[in-house]
């Protein structure tokens, strides 16, 4: 059986659930596009091919297994993308959480499944029906869980709105004896500047007290400035408009000292590495084209 365990973001990684590009598929159509960044790049034909991003999830899987990660991955479904694990599941504390994706997504929780049977029944949880949320909006920070939603009344009509209200509700009552936040994301269907499509996209603890922020993802400032105060400004990267676009808070953290980032995020890395970081940089500029990086292709089961 596995023994669940992730309290925070940043502890020493044991076990992780890594996505895979294998039989990724052909190039998804204007209609079929979950996000903008993937609609810009389909309709400018660069969109990511199979090969570029199996080079570059492989880079990732090499570092993992170079800090002797236990690494899963998903059983293979013909022609469908399987890259986006923190999607379609997360853990807090021993528990997992199947999220209420899209329905089109469902068959990725499926893949997994060989991986939720190793786990006590008992200890997994699926939400009820009225309940979105997924992995990337969903932050733990040991005593408190960080979760990203969209209060906009609207919120029925963005395919870019995943964890609502009645998401949050679900895991204050999961987890009563947590401190839990929600933040007001910024959320647009076609300009993907103006989007934050999970929390990990404009915020990410690192190490044992620093964060990267992007201020303007969050629609309310006193949900920024709450951030601001329980990390102290001093210790927060902020990173610009052009930097949130690329993904920069979407790195990945093996322990708190050891984070793996994209190699062109010049001077993010440069920062962590100033302040005693271990950066294991890897090329993953094409499957971020998707709105999505490292944090987003790893579900984390077990970190000390």
């Amino acid at each position: 059986m596995l023994e669940l365990k992730v309290n925070n973001e940043t502890s020493r990684l044991k076990a992780v659930v890594l996505g895979t590009a294998v039989n990724n598929g052909p190039t998804p159509s204007v209609d079929e596009a979950y996000d903008p960044k993937s609609l810009e790049h389909i309709l400018a034909g660069t969109y990511p091919v199979e090969k570029d991003m199996v080079t570059e999830m492989e880079a990732f899987n090499k570092v993992l297994k170079k800090y002797d990660v236990t690494v899963f991955r998903p059983e293979l479904i013909e022609n469908y993308n399987q890259i986006f694990t923190r999607d379609i599941g997360f853990v807090i504390d021993g528990i997992f959480i199947k999220s209420n994706i899209l329905p089109e997504r469902e068959a990725e929780l499926d893949a997994i499944q060989y991986i939720i049977d190793q786990i006590d029944p008992k200890k997994v949880v699926r939400p009820p029906e009225e309940v979105h949320i997924e992995g990337g909006d969903v932050m733990l920070w040991d005593d408190h869980i960080f979760i990203g939603t969209y209060k906009g009344s609207d919120y029925a009509s963005y395919i870019t709105a995943r964890t609502n209200m009645q998401g949050v509700q679900f895991i204050k009552d999961l987890f009563p004896n947590k401190i839990v936040k929600e933040f007001d994301l910024v959320k647009s269907k076609i300009e993907a500047r103006d989007n934050a499509l999970h929390l990990d996209c404009c915020f990410q603890p690192v190490g044992v007290d620093k964060g990267i922020i992007y201020k303007s993802g969050f629609r309310e400032e006193a949900d920024y400035l709450y951030l601001v105060n329980l990390f102290g400004k001093e210790n927060l990267f902020h990173i610009t408009r052009e930097e949130m676009y690329k993904m920069n808070s979407n790195i990945f953290s093996i322990d708190s000292n050891v984070v793996v980032s994209e190699k062109n995020f010049t001077r993010l890395n440069n920062w962590l590495r100033d302040h005693g970081f271990t950066v294991e940089e890897i090329p993953y500029a094409e499957i971020s084209k998707q709105e999505g990086l490292l944090r987003c292709s790893t579900l984390p089961l077990i970190r000390e």
